[in-house]
Protein backbone atom coordinates (compact mmCIF):
# COMPACT_ATOMS: atom_id res chain seq x y z
CA UNK A 1 0.00 0.00 0.00
CA UNK A 2 2.84 2.42 0.78
CA UNK A 3 4.44 1.66 -2.58
CA UNK A 4 1.18 2.35 -4.37
CA UNK A 5 0.65 5.66 -2.59
CA UNK A 6 4.21 6.72 -3.34
CA UNK A 7 3.86 5.88 -7.03
CA UNK A 8 0.53 7.71 -7.33
CA UNK A 9 1.96 10.73 -5.53
CA UNK A 10 5.00 10.90 -7.79
CA UNK A 11 2.98 10.53 -10.99
CA UNK A 12 0.43 13.12 -9.88
CA UNK A 13 3.15 15.53 -8.73
CA UNK A 14 5.06 15.28 -12.00
CA UNK A 15 1.86 15.76 -13.98
CA UNK A 16 0.90 18.90 -12.03
CA UNK A 17 4.43 20.26 -12.22
CA UNK A 18 4.56 19.69 -15.99
CA UNK A 19 1.20 21.37 -16.58
CA UNK A 20 2.05 24.28 -14.31
CA UNK A 21 5.41 24.95 -15.91
CA UNK A 22 4.47 23.76 -19.43
CA UNK A 23 7.55 21.54 -19.25
CA UNK A 24 7.24 18.51 -21.55
CA UNK A 25 10.12 16.72 -19.83
CA UNK A 26 8.21 16.53 -16.58
CA UNK A 27 5.12 15.29 -18.41
CA UNK A 28 7.23 12.61 -20.11
CA UNK A 29 8.57 11.45 -16.75
CA UNK A 30 5.02 10.93 -15.52
CA UNK A 31 4.11 8.64 -18.44
CA UNK A 32 6.16 5.54 -17.34
CA UNK A 33 4.75 5.79 -13.85
CA UNK A 34 1.21 6.02 -15.21
CA UNK A 35 1.83 2.97 -17.44
CA UNK A 36 3.31 1.09 -14.48
CA UNK A 37 0.28 1.96 -12.39
CA UNK A 38 -2.16 1.01 -15.17
CA UNK A 39 -0.49 -2.37 -15.69
CA UNK A 40 -0.75 -3.07 -11.98
CA UNK A 41 -4.44 -2.21 -12.02
CA UNK A 42 -5.04 -4.44 -15.06
CA UNK A 43 -3.15 -7.46 -13.69
CA UNK A 44 -4.10 -6.86 -10.08
CA UNK A 45 -5.36 -9.85 -8.06
CA UNK A 46 -8.98 -10.50 -7.25
CA UNK A 47 -10.20 -11.47 -3.82
CA UNK A 48 -8.59 -14.86 -2.95
CA UNK A 49 -11.06 -17.73 -2.77
CA UNK A 50 -9.30 -20.73 -1.31
CA UNK A 51 -10.45 -23.86 0.49
CA UNK A 52 -8.06 -25.37 3.06
CA UNK A 53 -7.87 -28.86 4.53
CA UNK A 54 -5.59 -29.70 7.45
CA UNK A 55 -4.31 -33.21 8.14
CA UNK A 56 -2.33 -34.20 11.24
CA UNK A 57 -0.08 -37.22 11.36
CA UNK A 58 -1.61 -37.96 14.78
CA UNK A 59 -4.30 -36.17 16.78
CA UNK A 60 -2.58 -37.24 20.03
CA UNK A 61 1.09 -37.58 20.82
CA UNK A 62 3.45 -37.92 23.75
CA UNK A 63 5.68 -35.09 24.90
CA UNK A 64 8.46 -34.33 22.45
CA UNK A 65 7.13 -36.70 19.76
CA UNK A 66 7.24 -35.21 16.23
CA UNK A 67 3.91 -34.75 14.44
CA UNK A 68 3.61 -34.05 10.69
CA UNK A 69 1.14 -31.31 9.73
CA UNK A 70 -0.14 -31.07 6.14
CA UNK A 71 -2.25 -28.16 4.87
CA UNK A 72 -3.78 -28.42 1.37
CA UNK A 73 -5.22 -25.31 -0.31
CA UNK A 74 -7.33 -25.36 -3.48
CA UNK A 75 -7.86 -22.21 -5.56
CA UNK A 76 -11.60 -21.87 -6.16
CA UNK A 77 -11.38 -18.38 -7.68
CA UNK A 78 -9.51 -16.52 -10.43
CA UNK A 79 -5.90 -16.90 -11.40
CA UNK A 80 -3.56 -15.60 -8.72
CA UNK A 81 -0.20 -14.34 -9.95
CA UNK A 82 1.52 -14.41 -6.58
CA UNK A 83 0.17 -15.89 -3.35
CA UNK A 84 1.89 -15.82 0.03
CA UNK A 85 0.59 -18.55 2.38
CA UNK A 86 1.37 -18.49 6.10
CA UNK A 87 0.21 -21.07 8.65
CA UNK A 88 0.84 -19.73 12.17
CA UNK A 89 2.63 -22.39 14.21
CA UNK A 90 2.12 -20.54 17.49
CA UNK A 91 -1.13 -21.83 18.95
CA UNK A 92 -2.79 -21.72 22.33
CA UNK A 93 -3.31 -24.49 24.85
CA UNK A 94 -6.24 -22.54 26.28
CA UNK A 95 -7.45 -18.97 26.58
CA UNK A 96 -5.03 -18.17 29.42
CA UNK A 97 -1.69 -19.85 28.82
CA UNK A 98 0.11 -19.41 25.47
CA UNK A 99 2.13 -22.49 24.61
CA UNK A 100 3.98 -22.38 21.27
CA UNK A 101 4.79 -25.46 19.28
CA UNK A 102 8.36 -26.02 18.18
CA UNK A 103 9.01 -26.26 14.45
CA UNK A 104 11.23 -29.29 13.80
CA UNK A 105 11.29 -29.64 10.02
CA UNK A 106 9.74 -28.07 6.94
CA UNK A 107 8.28 -24.60 6.45
CA UNK A 108 4.74 -23.45 7.36
CA UNK A 109 4.83 -20.84 4.59
CA UNK A 110 5.04 -20.72 0.78
CA UNK A 111 5.10 -18.21 -2.10
CA UNK A 112 3.42 -19.67 -5.21
CA UNK A 113 1.30 -18.91 -8.26
CA UNK A 114 -2.11 -20.58 -8.38
CA UNK A 115 -4.26 -21.22 -11.43
CA UNK A 116 -7.99 -21.88 -11.03
CA UNK A 117 -8.48 -25.34 -9.47
CA UNK A 118 -4.79 -25.76 -8.67
CA UNK A 119 -3.70 -27.17 -5.29
CA UNK A 120 -0.70 -26.34 -3.11
CA UNK A 121 0.44 -28.20 0.02
CA UNK A 122 2.37 -27.10 3.10
CA UNK A 123 4.08 -29.91 5.02
CA UNK A 124 6.05 -29.40 8.20
CA UNK A 125 6.81 -31.18 11.48
CA UNK A 126 6.22 -29.84 14.99
CA UNK A 127 6.56 -31.02 18.56
CA UNK A 128 5.57 -29.60 21.91
CA UNK A 129 5.13 -30.09 25.62
CA UNK A 130 1.98 -31.14 27.43
CA UNK A 131 -1.12 -29.32 26.24
CA UNK A 132 -3.95 -29.09 23.73
CA UNK A 133 -2.95 -27.13 20.65
CA UNK A 134 -5.68 -25.74 18.41
CA UNK A 135 -5.03 -24.73 14.80
CA UNK A 136 -7.46 -22.20 13.41
CA UNK A 137 -6.78 -20.31 10.16
CA UNK A 138 -4.28 -19.96 7.32
CA UNK A 139 -3.32 -16.43 6.32
CA UNK A 140 -3.28 -15.79 2.57
CA UNK A 141 -1.97 -12.66 0.79
CA UNK A 142 -2.44 -12.31 -2.99
CA UNK A 143 -0.53 -9.64 -4.93
CA UNK A 144 0.39 -8.71 -8.52
CA UNK A 145 3.83 -9.27 -10.00
CA UNK A 146 4.75 -5.63 -9.50
CA UNK A 147 3.82 -5.81 -5.82
CA UNK A 148 1.53 -2.77 -5.79
CA UNK A 149 -1.85 -4.30 -5.00
CA UNK A 150 -2.43 -6.82 -2.25
CA UNK A 151 -5.52 -8.59 -1.03
CA UNK A 152 -5.58 -10.61 2.18
CA UNK A 153 -7.85 -13.43 3.29
CA UNK A 154 -8.15 -15.76 6.27
CA UNK A 155 -8.94 -19.34 5.27
CA UNK A 156 -10.36 -21.66 7.99
CA UNK A 157 -8.25 -24.77 8.53
CA UNK A 158 -9.25 -26.18 11.94
CA UNK A 159 -7.29 -28.89 13.70
CA UNK A 160 -6.39 -30.00 17.20
CA UNK A 161 -3.32 -31.76 18.57
CA UNK A 162 -3.35 -33.23 22.08
CA UNK A 163 0.07 -33.72 23.65
CA UNK A 164 -0.35 -36.10 26.57
CA UNK A 165 1.63 -35.81 29.82
CA UNK A 166 4.65 -37.96 30.48
CA UNK A 167 3.83 -41.37 31.97
CA UNK A 168 6.41 -42.95 34.27
CA UNK A 169 6.36 -46.70 34.64
CA UNK A 170 5.54 -47.78 38.20
CA UNK A 171 5.70 -51.10 39.94
CA UNK A 172 2.62 -52.47 41.68
CA UNK A 173 1.56 -50.39 44.66
CA UNK A 174 -0.09 -51.66 47.81
CA UNK A 175 -3.27 -49.78 48.73
CA UNK A 176 -5.89 -50.77 51.26
CA UNK A 177 -9.23 -48.96 50.96
CA UNK A 178 -11.98 -49.65 53.45
CA UNK A 179 -14.28 -51.02 50.76
CA UNK A 180 -13.69 -52.95 47.57
CA UNK A 181 -15.80 -54.00 44.59
CA UNK A 182 -17.03 -57.47 43.67
CA UNK A 183 -14.61 -58.41 40.91
CA UNK A 184 -11.29 -60.11 41.62
CA UNK A 185 -8.25 -57.88 41.70
CA UNK A 186 -5.01 -57.08 43.56
CA UNK A 187 -6.43 -55.17 46.56
CA UNK A 188 -6.95 -56.98 49.91
CA UNK A 189 -10.69 -56.99 50.63
CA UNK A 190 -10.67 -57.50 54.45
CA UNK A 191 -12.80 -60.62 53.90
CA UNK A 192 -12.04 -64.28 54.14
CA UNK A 193 -12.12 -66.54 51.11
CA UNK A 194 -9.85 -67.62 48.27
CA UNK A 195 -6.60 -65.71 48.31
CA UNK A 196 -2.91 -65.81 49.07
CA UNK A 197 -2.36 -64.08 52.42
CA UNK A 198 -3.43 -65.59 55.74
CA UNK A 199 -6.67 -64.08 57.12
CA UNK A 200 -7.81 -66.33 59.95
CA UNK A 201 -9.08 -69.75 61.06
CA UNK A 202 -12.68 -70.96 61.21
CA UNK A 203 -14.51 -74.25 61.72
CA UNK A 204 -14.52 -76.67 58.84
CA UNK A 205 -17.63 -76.58 56.64
CA UNK A 206 -18.70 -79.22 54.13
CA UNK A 207 -17.25 -78.37 50.74
CA UNK A 208 -14.06 -76.77 52.03
CA UNK A 209 -10.94 -78.07 50.21
CA UNK A 210 -9.06 -80.62 52.28
CA UNK A 211 -5.78 -78.84 51.61
CA UNK A 212 -7.12 -75.83 53.55
CA UNK A 213 -7.55 -77.82 56.78
CA UNK A 214 -5.32 -76.42 59.50
CA UNK A 215 -4.11 -79.64 61.15
CA UNK A 216 -2.11 -77.87 63.84
CA UNK A 217 -5.18 -76.04 65.20
CA UNK A 218 -7.40 -79.09 64.67
CA UNK A 219 -5.03 -81.19 66.79
CA UNK A 220 -5.87 -79.02 69.78
CA UNK A 221 -9.59 -79.76 69.37
CA UNK A 222 -10.13 -83.50 68.88
CA UNK A 223 -13.84 -83.15 68.14
CA UNK A 224 -13.61 -80.44 65.46
CA UNK A 225 -11.73 -79.55 62.31
CA UNK A 226 -10.58 -76.07 61.45
CA UNK A 227 -9.95 -74.50 58.05
CA UNK A 228 -7.39 -71.84 57.18
CA UNK A 229 -9.03 -68.79 55.64
CA UNK A 230 -7.25 -66.48 53.23
CA UNK A 231 -7.93 -62.86 52.48
CA UNK A 232 -9.81 -62.16 49.27
CA UNK A 233 -8.31 -59.76 46.73
CA UNK A 234 -10.59 -57.56 44.68
CA UNK A 235 -10.57 -54.34 42.69
CA UNK A 236 -11.20 -50.98 44.33
CA UNK A 237 -12.44 -47.46 43.67
CA UNK A 238 -9.55 -45.03 43.39
CA UNK A 239 -9.99 -41.27 43.23
CA UNK A 240 -7.13 -39.07 42.02
CA UNK A 241 -7.15 -35.43 43.17
CA UNK A 242 -4.71 -33.08 41.44
CA UNK A 243 -3.97 -29.85 43.30
CA UNK A 244 -4.01 -27.12 40.61
CA UNK A 245 -4.01 -24.08 42.89
CA UNK A 246 -1.78 -21.27 41.67
CA UNK A 247 0.42 -21.37 44.78
CA UNK A 248 1.90 -24.66 43.51
CA UNK A 249 2.60 -23.52 39.93
CA UNK A 250 6.33 -24.35 39.94
CA UNK A 251 5.77 -28.05 40.64
CA UNK A 252 2.58 -28.50 38.66
CA UNK A 253 4.16 -30.31 35.70
CA UNK A 254 5.65 -32.87 38.10
CA UNK A 255 2.24 -33.29 39.75
CA UNK A 256 0.58 -33.88 36.37
CA UNK A 257 3.17 -36.49 35.41
CA UNK A 258 2.68 -38.24 38.77
CA UNK A 259 -1.11 -38.26 38.31
CA UNK A 260 -0.80 -39.76 34.82
CA UNK A 261 1.58 -42.45 36.09
CA UNK A 262 -0.66 -43.36 39.03
CA UNK A 263 -3.74 -43.52 36.80
CA UNK A 264 -1.88 -45.87 34.47
CA UNK A 265 -0.84 -48.10 37.36
CA UNK A 266 -4.24 -48.28 39.06
CA UNK A 267 -6.14 -48.87 35.81
CA UNK A 268 -3.61 -51.52 34.80
CA UNK A 269 -4.53 -53.44 37.97
CA UNK A 270 -8.22 -53.39 36.97
CA UNK A 271 -9.39 -50.76 39.47
CA UNK A 272 -12.08 -48.19 38.78
CA UNK A 273 -10.42 -44.77 38.68
CA UNK A 274 -11.84 -41.24 38.67
CA UNK A 275 -10.04 -37.90 38.77
CA UNK A 276 -10.70 -34.39 40.07
CA UNK A 277 -8.53 -31.40 39.14
CA UNK A 278 -8.93 -28.87 41.95
CA UNK A 279 -7.87 -25.31 41.10
CA UNK A 280 -9.52 -22.31 39.49
CA UNK A 281 -12.47 -24.62 38.74
CA UNK A 282 -13.42 -28.29 39.16
CA UNK A 283 -12.58 -30.60 36.29
CA UNK A 284 -14.25 -33.94 37.08
CA UNK A 285 -13.57 -37.16 35.19
CA UNK A 286 -16.23 -39.74 36.03
CA UNK A 287 -14.86 -43.09 37.34
CA UNK A 288 -14.32 -45.85 34.82
CA UNK A 289 -12.19 -48.79 33.75
CA UNK A 290 -9.64 -49.72 31.14
CA UNK A 291 -8.11 -47.97 28.16
CA UNK A 292 -11.05 -45.67 27.51
CA UNK A 293 -10.82 -44.26 31.04
CA UNK A 294 -7.06 -43.93 30.69
CA UNK A 295 -7.52 -41.84 27.56
CA UNK A 296 -10.09 -39.61 29.22
CA UNK A 297 -7.84 -38.99 32.22
CA UNK A 298 -4.80 -38.23 30.07
CA UNK A 299 -6.77 -35.78 27.93
CA UNK A 300 -8.07 -34.05 31.06
CA UNK A 301 -4.50 -33.77 32.34
CA UNK A 302 -3.39 -32.35 28.98
CA UNK A 303 -5.90 -29.50 29.47
CA UNK A 304 -4.99 -28.95 33.13
CA UNK A 305 -3.39 -25.70 34.30
CA UNK A 306 -3.09 -23.81 37.54
CA UNK A 307 -5.36 -20.94 38.48
CA UNK A 308 -6.77 -18.85 41.29
CA UNK A 309 -10.21 -19.08 42.83
CA UNK A 310 -11.61 -17.49 45.97
CA UNK A 311 -13.84 -20.52 46.47
CA UNK A 312 -11.30 -23.30 45.90
CA UNK A 313 -8.33 -21.56 47.52
CA UNK A 314 -8.43 -24.11 50.36
CA UNK A 315 -9.11 -27.83 50.52
CA UNK A 316 -12.09 -27.19 52.83
CA UNK A 317 -14.41 -27.16 49.81
CA UNK A 318 -13.07 -30.34 48.25
CA UNK A 319 -16.18 -32.15 46.88
CA UNK A 320 -15.31 -35.62 48.13
CA UNK A 321 -18.88 -36.82 47.56
CA UNK A 322 -17.82 -37.32 43.96
CA UNK A 323 -15.95 -40.41 45.20
CA UNK A 324 -17.65 -43.53 46.62
CA UNK A 325 -17.61 -43.89 50.40
CA UNK A 326 -14.71 -45.94 51.73
CA UNK A 327 -12.70 -45.61 48.51
CA UNK A 328 -8.99 -44.95 48.14
CA UNK A 329 -8.21 -41.26 47.56
CA UNK A 330 -4.84 -40.13 46.22
CA UNK A 331 -4.03 -36.43 46.53
CA UNK A 332 -1.12 -35.09 44.46
CA UNK A 333 -0.10 -31.82 46.10
CA UNK A 334 3.01 -30.05 47.48
CA UNK A 335 0.84 -29.27 50.54
CA UNK A 336 0.81 -26.26 52.86
CA UNK A 337 0.08 -25.82 56.56
CA UNK A 338 -3.53 -24.72 55.94
CA UNK A 339 -4.33 -28.09 54.33
CA UNK A 340 -3.86 -30.15 57.50
CA UNK A 341 -7.34 -29.74 59.11
CA UNK A 342 -9.18 -30.52 55.87
CA UNK A 343 -7.12 -33.65 55.26
CA UNK A 344 -7.62 -34.92 58.81
CA UNK A 345 -11.39 -34.44 58.47
CA UNK A 346 -11.30 -36.28 55.17
CA UNK A 347 -9.57 -39.24 56.82
CA UNK A 348 -12.11 -39.17 59.68
CA UNK A 349 -14.96 -39.53 57.16
CA UNK A 350 -13.78 -43.03 56.29
CA UNK A 351 -11.66 -42.46 53.19
CA UNK A 352 -8.31 -44.18 52.93
CA UNK A 353 -6.04 -41.28 51.99
CA UNK A 354 -2.69 -41.35 50.23
CA UNK A 355 -0.80 -38.11 49.60
CA UNK A 356 1.90 -37.87 46.93
CA UNK A 357 3.70 -34.64 47.78
CA UNK A 358 6.40 -33.18 45.50
CA UNK A 359 8.88 -31.52 47.85
CA UNK A 360 8.70 -27.73 47.29
CA UNK A 361 11.43 -26.90 49.82
CA UNK A 362 14.22 -28.78 48.03
CA UNK A 363 12.96 -27.63 44.63
CA UNK A 364 12.83 -23.94 45.54
CA UNK A 365 16.14 -24.07 47.42
CA UNK A 366 18.01 -25.42 44.40
CA UNK A 367 16.37 -22.84 42.16
CA UNK A 368 17.27 -19.92 44.43
CA UNK A 369 20.86 -21.07 44.96
CA UNK A 370 21.39 -21.25 41.20
CA UNK A 371 20.04 -17.73 40.49
CA UNK A 372 20.87 -15.66 43.58
CA UNK A 373 24.39 -14.29 44.27
CA UNK A 374 26.73 -16.18 46.60
CA UNK A 375 26.33 -13.51 49.28
CA UNK A 376 22.66 -14.49 49.71
CA UNK A 377 23.25 -18.25 49.99
CA UNK A 378 23.56 -18.30 53.79
CA UNK A 379 20.19 -16.60 54.22
CA UNK A 380 18.61 -18.95 51.66
CA UNK A 381 19.94 -22.03 53.45
CA UNK A 382 18.70 -20.76 56.82
CA UNK A 383 15.21 -20.11 55.40
CA UNK A 384 15.24 -23.53 53.74
CA UNK A 385 16.13 -25.17 57.05
CA UNK A 386 13.16 -23.51 58.79
CA UNK A 387 10.82 -24.47 55.93
CA UNK A 388 12.15 -28.04 56.06
CA UNK A 389 11.36 -28.33 59.77
CA UNK A 390 7.82 -27.04 59.18
CA UNK A 391 7.29 -29.55 56.37
CA UNK A 392 8.62 -32.46 58.44
CA UNK A 393 6.24 -31.52 61.25
CA UNK A 394 3.32 -31.31 58.80
CA UNK A 395 4.05 -34.74 57.31
CA UNK A 396 4.41 -36.24 60.79
CA UNK A 397 0.98 -34.95 61.82
CA UNK A 398 -0.55 -36.40 58.64
CA UNK A 399 0.96 -39.82 59.32
CA UNK A 400 -0.25 -39.71 62.91
CA UNK A 401 -3.77 -39.18 61.55
CA UNK A 402 -3.50 -42.46 59.61
CA UNK A 403 -2.66 -40.86 56.23
CA UNK A 404 -0.03 -42.40 54.00
CA UNK A 405 2.43 -39.84 52.63
CA UNK A 406 4.95 -40.17 49.79
CA UNK A 407 7.51 -37.39 50.19
CA UNK A 408 8.85 -37.02 46.64
CA UNK A 409 11.96 -35.03 45.83
CA UNK A 410 11.37 -34.37 42.16
CA UNK A 411 15.06 -34.71 41.33
CA UNK A 412 14.80 -38.43 42.06
CA UNK A 413 12.81 -41.03 40.06
CA UNK A 414 9.14 -41.12 40.99
CA UNK A 415 9.04 -44.92 40.96
CA UNK A 416 11.69 -45.14 43.68
CA UNK A 417 9.84 -42.71 45.94
CA UNK A 418 6.53 -44.55 45.52
CA UNK A 419 7.98 -48.04 45.86
CA UNK A 420 9.86 -47.11 49.03
CA UNK A 421 6.57 -46.10 50.66
CA UNK A 422 4.00 -48.37 49.01
CA UNK A 423 5.84 -51.21 47.31
CA UNK A 424 5.54 -53.51 50.30
CA UNK A 425 2.84 -52.90 52.90
CA UNK A 426 3.85 -53.65 56.49
CA UNK A 427 2.44 -56.90 57.87
CA UNK A 428 0.85 -55.19 60.86
CA UNK A 429 -0.96 -52.81 58.49
CA UNK A 430 -2.62 -55.69 56.69
CA UNK A 431 -4.39 -56.87 59.80
CA UNK A 432 -8.13 -56.28 59.76
CA UNK A 433 -9.13 -53.05 61.37
CA UNK A 434 -5.59 -51.77 61.96
CA UNK A 435 -4.67 -48.22 61.02
CA UNK A 436 -1.26 -46.98 59.92
CA UNK A 437 0.31 -44.89 62.65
Amino acid sequence: MKRLLLLCGLAYGLLLAGLATLNGGLLALAIPMAVYLGASLFYGPGQPRLRATRTLGADRASQGAPVVVTVSLVNQGLHLEEVSIQDPVTTFRDSLVPQPLELVDGEPRALVSLAPGETVELTYTVRGGRGVFCFHNVQVTASDRLGLFRRQAVVPAPGQLVVLPEILKLRRMAIRPLRTRGAAGPVPARRGGPGVDFFGVREYQPGDPLRWINWRVSARHPRALFTTEFEQERIADVGLIVDARLRHDALFEHAVSAAASLAQAFLGDGNRVGMLIYGSFLNWTFPGYGRVQREQILRALAWAHTGESMIFDKLDYLPVRFFPAGSQLVLISPLCQEDLPALVRLRARGYQLLIVSPDPVTFETKSLLSFEPVSAHSAILLAARIARLERVLLLRKLRQAGIQVVDWQVGKPFDQAVHASLGRMPHWFRAVGMEMK
